[in-house]
């Protein structure tokens, strides 16, 4: 495990006896480093309680040579970190997708943190609270104080609830990432609630994911005190503070129709970042934003046939049906549900790089 530099009292923490590490995931490890994921704790800079993660760092810099792995050319200039966040329903103890991510990183010699921000989304605490970004922005001090980081390549990702998170912690904290890659994320959670509400007997019946998002927000949408929670914990109503950042959004076309989030979510959160990024010709409008979530058809100004379409990057496990970009954020439609991949997710970070980092 790469030597620990305790800088600061605020940074301390507990390593877990190595009975509680996770084994590395199958695959080449160019680092040479055999590690475990590590379980450690991170005391909250807001309300100074034990937050865990799962933590893993090459043991020395990279020294592979590879231009195009992600990794620091030169000795000292540090590694590159990815932020991997859970589900929806998840802690920093799932396993999927996590090790995917994990294995790329490590093929790579980044530096990998997955932090719990206090768990599934069922509390007050948890659902993209100030309390559970502050737990994220922790785990990177934390990566900082504990490993040579370079500034400049500080990656965030996640799918469905962490990509909610990844949304949330990018508009509410710009100025940490190089980029940010967010898969069939929520980012309404009005809408969502509604789209997981029934109405039986002209009364509404919350499904599970709609009971959770009360749990969090202290009841269904419609009084003063849960509208304040709802739209302080849904990114759609904050991404334009990210205007100017690298984000990536991704969504699988089926999805609400196979899986619980409509693409809507997705369409709408590009919009608000195509309209503070300059572009908002690149907006989908309300008929293509129901052309795509409910006929899951594309509009014919996006097609990929025509000589000018985007290039589309391989590997990738789902075919790509509209790409748009606006400014430095691009929203990429594929056809598959509710799902992520990790290959182009880890492709597109690793061009990403902060210019105004040492």
């Amino acid at each position: 495990m790469h030597e620990l530099r305790f800088l600061s009292a605020f940074l301390m923490i507990v390593i877990t006896t190595s009975a509680d590490a996770t084994d590395p995931p199958a695959g080449d490890d160019p680092t040479g480093s055999d590690a475990p994921l590590v379980e450690v704790t991170i005391p909250s800079s807001i309300d100074g309680t034990d937050q865990p993660a799962l933590w893993w760092a090459p043991r020395s810099p990279k020294e592979l040579g590879n231009e195009d792995n992600g990794a620091p050319d030169e000795v000292g200039e540090g590694v590159p970190l990815l932020v991997h966040l859970h589900t929806w329903s998840g802690g920093y103890r799932q396993a999927s997708p996590r090790d995917s991510f994990w294995a790329l990183a490590r093929q790579r010699g980044w530096a990998f943190i997955h932090p719990h921000f206090r768990g599934p989304n069922q509390t007050p605490e948890a659902c993209g609270s100030a309390l559970a970004m502050a737990d994220v922005v922790d785990a990177v001090r934390f990566a900082q104080a504990n490993a040579d980081i370079d500034a400049s390549r500080i990656y965030l990702v996640g799918s469905s609830g962490g990509g909610h998170m990844a949304l949330q912690t990018a508009a509410h904290h710009p100025e940490l990432w190089a980029g940010v890659s967010a898969w069939v994320p929520i980012s309404d959670l009005f809408a969502w609630h509604a789209t997981h509400t029934k109405i039986e007997d002209d009364q509404p019946k919350p499904g599970r994911y709609a009971r959770m998002i009360e749990a969090s927000c202290g009841g269904p949408p419609g009084t003063p005190a849960t509208d304040r929670e709802y739209v302080a914990r849904s990114p759609l109503f904050h991404l334009h503070r990210a205007a100017g950042l690298p984000i990536d959004i991704n969504v699988g076309i089926h999805d609400g129709h196979k899986g619980s989030v409509p693409t809507d979510q997705s369409l709408l959160a590009f919009n608000v970042l195509a309209e503070a990024n300059g572009d908002p010709g690149a907006a989908f409008t309300a008929e293509e934003v129901a052309l795509i979530r409910d006929e899951r058809r594309t509009p014919a100004r996006d097609s990929l046939t025509d000589g000018g379409a985007p290039a589309i990057e391989q590997p990738r496990r789902f075919e790509v049906l509209l790409r748009r970009t606006a400014g430095p954020a691009r929203i990429t439609v594929f056809d598959g549900g509710h799902t992520h991949d990790e290959q182009p997710a880890v492709a597109w970070l690793t061009d990403q790089q902060r210019t105004d980092r040492p």
